[in-house]
């Protein structure tokens, strides 16, 4: 390792794998071959079923939740496939986040301004604001709304190399003697249930952000 940030590179090499590592769930996903379902299943159906109740207060757009779903769960198991040791960690990069946020964001745009046109133009200017602030108002909506595909993007990627930064400075900088072996174990066993927790909630971040954007059209 050349230097620290080398650990999110994807191209370590000629016939680099590192992107396949996004694929991976589709092999532990649980699959339902049997008439009863395992606990896998059950306990996806049963995430599935509540984020599905609490989209629909916020999602104008019937049908639409199936996307943000499938988007949590490949967001979800992206995030804690980076976890396994030797696993590179495709959520960490910004060209994945990125890829994710952007075109879900231009299709809001573009169903907004082409068939909601009015509306798009109302949100620029909240109820209650002075005539002399209405230039400025519109002016600040406008960026605030060029920047969300680049704030999903970097938060998701942020918070992802964040834990896995700290892991790796502990693991190169440790003095071997017992005692720090044993603080050192447990401080890390620490992180990992701290980057599981980081890895669902990012997810349902990114996916309640998105649904959030769609519901302003």
């Amino acid at each position: 390792m050349s230097n620290l940030f080398s650990t999110f590179d994807p191209c370590t090499g000629l016939l680099s794998l590192n992107w396949l590592s996004t694929l991976i769930m589709f092999i532990i996903m649980p699959q339902k071959y049997w008439l009863m379902s395992n606990k896998n299943m059950i306990t996806i159906n049963m995430i599935i079923k509540i984020l599905h109740k609490e989209m629909k207060m916020i999602m104008p757009y019937k049908g639409s939740t199936l996307m943000m779903l499938v988007m949590f769960l490949m967001i979800m198991y992206n995030n804690m496939m980076g976890l396994l040791p030797y696993i590179f960690t495709s959520s960490s990069h910004l060209v994945f986040s990125l890829s994710l946020a952007l075109p879900m964001w231009v299709s809001f745009m573009m169903y907004g301004w082409l068939n909601k046109t009015n509306s798009m133009f109302i949100h620029l200017v909240p109820s209650g604001t002075p005539v002399i602030l209405m230039p400025f108002m519109v002016l600040i909506e406008t960026i605030s709304n060029l920047i969300r595909p680049g704030s999903l993007a970097v938060r998701l990627t942020a918070n992802m190399i964040a834990g896995h930064l700290l892991m790796s400075l502990l693991g190169t900088n440790t003095i071997m003697s017992m005692t720090l072996i044993s603080l050192t174990i447990s401080i890390f066993m620490l992180l990992m249930l701290f980057e599981f927790a980081v890895a669902i909630i990012q997810s349902y971040v990114f996916m309640t952000l998105t649904t959030l954007y769609s519901s302003e059209i």
